[in-house]
C-alpha cells in the first residue's frame, strides 16, 4: 500500500500552494479513493486533490507532470474494473466538486456540464424542461465517469449508451493543453472523431472536465412492466424475437430466479421468484399499448406469466430502483463476500445459446451464480460472491470468466459490454483484439502520454 510518507514533498507543497485545503493526505481520504466497487485490492493515491475549474486540473496536471507524479482521474467511485486505483500511487483527481450544469439548450436538446454533475443531477435540473437524459447505468455515476468508461444501462436498448450521447467534450491533455473535441453540431465530418477517441479512454489519455450530451423529449406515456417466465431460456428467446420484429423497446432487463430472491429480500417486494423480465415502453398512448401487446404474446409463447404493470412515475421508479439494486442485493446472499461481475455482450441471435451455456457452467460454482443484465443489447452479468479472504475462490471465479469471455469472443461478441478494462480486464482485451490491435492502442497511448502518467496500468496491457 502507497504511504504519504512516500510521496514527494515538494509536489504536495505545489498542490496545497494551488488548492489550499482542497488537496489532502489524509489517510481516510487516501483509503476512500483507493477503492470501488470491485474485487481488486485496495490502492490507496498518495495525495487527493478536489479542483474546481478546468485551469486548476490543468494546474495540477502540469505539476504533476514537472514531477512525474502519476494522476488518477475520480469521479463517484462506482467502476467495476478498478479503474480509479492508485496502483502506481500519485494524485488522484477527484472532479466531484466540479458540479455545475453550464448550459441547457432546450430547443437544441443538448446540455454541457462539468465533469462532476451526475445523471441524477443533470435530469433534476432539467425536469421543469420536459426533456430528459436517458443513460442509465444504475449508480448515480457522474457524466465525466460515465464518459470515461464508455458507460451504459438499462436505456441502451433504445437511446443508446454514452458513446452515442456524448456530443464533445473538453479534456485536459498530459502535456496541459485544453481541447475541445468537437463543437453542437449533430455530425461533423472534420477531421479525426476525438471525441469517440476519449470515451472510453478511461482517464489513460486525458482528464474530461466538460461534457456535452445529448437530450431527449419526455414522450407522452411511459409504462413499466415484470413477466416472470419459467426458464432463463424463455426470457433471452422472448427478447431476441422482440429486437428481431423491431418492437421499439425503451428497456428490457433479465434477472434470474436468484437474483429476484435477492431483490425481494433486499428492497421487501413481492415479486414472483422465478426468471423475469424487466420492459419499459415509450411513445404515444396508442403505440405503447401496441408495443405491450406485442412483447405480451411473444412473451407468451415462451413461457411467460402475467404482466405486473407499473403505470405512473412513482411506481416506474421503485420497479427500475429494485433493477438498480439487484447487485446490491446479490452480494447480501453471502454477507462479506465480494462480487466479481461479468460484463460480455454477443450478437442478440446468440444470446440465447450463450447465456443457456453460461449458467449450465457456473452449476459446479462453490455456491450459486446470479445472473442479471440488459438483454435488450445482448449485454449479461454473471455475479460470482467470492470470500477475500480465500483467494482460491477469487482465482476459481477467474477461470470460470475466462470461459465465459472465450464463449462470447467464440460468437464475435465482446469481453465488456459496459464496465470497461480498467486493470481487470486487460487479459480479456489481449484476447479480443489480439497483439496487432494492442499495439496500435500502445501506440495512441505513447502518443497523448509519453511519460504514462496519466491512469497508468490502466487498459492497455503493457
Amino acid at each position: 500500500m502507497n504511504t504519504a510518507r512516500d510521496f514527494n514533498p515538494t509536489v504536495f507543497a505545489e498542490l496545497k500552494a494551488l488548492l489550499g485545503e482542497r488537496a489532502t493526505t489524509s489517510t481516510a481520504i487516501r483509503e476512500h479513493h483507493g477503492k470501488d466497487e470491485s474485487y481488486l485490492p485496495d490502492a490507496p493515491p498518495d495525495a487527493v486533490v478536489f479542483p474546481r475549474s478546468t485551469e486548476e486540473v490543468r494546474d495540477v496536471v502540469g505539476i504533476c507532470r514537472r514531477h512525474r507524479v502519476p494522476m488518477i482521474p475520480y469521479g463517484a467511485g462506482t467502476s467495476l474494473e478498478g479503474h480509479v486505483l492508485a496502483i502506481r500511487g500519485g494524485v488522484c483527481i477527484d472532479l466531484s466538486q466540479m458540479n455545475q450544469v453550464l448550459v441547457v439548450h432546450e430547443d437544441d436538446l443538448d446540455a454541457t456540464v462539468q465533469a462532476g454533475v451526475t445523471r441524477e443531477q443533470l435530469n433534476e435540473h432539467i425536469r421543469h424542461s420536459g426533456l430528459f437524459f436517458p443513460v442509465d447505468p444504475g449508480a448515480d455515476a457522474t457524466l465525466g465517469g460515465m464518459s470515461a468508461t464508455r458507460a451504459s444501462g438499462t436505456n441502451a436498448v433504445r437511446y443508446g449508451t454514452m458513446r452515442e450521447n456524448v456530443l464533445s467534450l473538453k479534456v485536459v491533455l498530459a502535456d496541459g493543453r485544453i481541447i475541445q473535441t468537437a463543437h453542437r453540431a449533430r455530425k461533423s465530418a472534420a477531421g479525426y472523431d476525438l471525441t469517440r477517441l476519449f470515451v472510453g479512454s478511461e482517464g489513460t489519455l486525458g482528464i474530461i472536465t466538460e461534457v456535452t450530451v445529448r437530450l431527449y423529449p419526455m414522450l407522452e406515456a411511459m409504462s413499466a412492466a415484470v413477466c416472470a417466465f419459467d426458464s432463463v431460456d424463455g426470457c433471452t428467446q422472448t427478447v431476441i424475437q422482440t429486437i428481431q420484429m423491431g418492437v421499439p423497446i425503451a428497456r428490457c432487463d433479465i434477472v434470474c430466479e436468484k437474483t429476484i430472491d435477492a431483490i425481494n429480500r433486499y428492497k421487501k417486494t413481492s415479486y414472483r421468484v422465478a426468471p423475469t423480465l424487466f420492459f419499459e415502453f415509450h411513445g404515444s398512448q396508442a403505440s405503447v399499448i401496441e408495443q405491450a401487446e406485442t412483447v405480451q404474446s411473444i412473451a407468451k409463447e415462451h413461457g411467460g406469466k402475467d404482466f405486473v404493470w407499473a403505470t405512473k412515475p412513482e411506481e416506474r421508479r421503485q420497479l427500475w430502483e429494485a433493477r438498480h439494486q439487484a447487485y446490491f442485493a446479490c452480494l447480501q446472499l453471502r454477507p462479506g463476500a465480494r462480487a466479481i461481475s461479468t460484463d460480455v455482450c454477443v450478437p442478440i441471435s446468440r444470446l440465447a445459446e450463450c447465456v443457456r451455456e453460461s449458467v449450465e457452467d457456473v452449476k459446479d460454482f462453490i455456491v450459486p451464480v446470479p445472473l442479471l443484465g440488459h438483454v435488450g443489447d445482448g449485454n449479461f452479468h454473471l455475479v460470482f460472491l467470492v470470500d477475500p479472504a480465500k483467494p482460491e475462490e477469487t482465482e476459481l471465479a477467474k477461470q470460470f470468466n475466462k470461459r465465459l469471455v472465450e464463449r462470447a469472443l467464440r460468437m464475435e461478441g465482446s469481453c465488456t459490454g459496459e464496465h470497461g478494462i480498467g486493470v481487470g480486464k486487460q487479459d480479456s482485451l489481449r484476447r479480443e483484439f489480439g497483439e496487432d490491435v494492442i499495439g496500435v492502442m500502445r501506440s495512441i497511448k505513447r502518443m497523448f502520454d509519453p511519460d504514462n502518467l496519466m491512469n497508468p496500468g490502466k487498459v492497455v496491457p503493457e
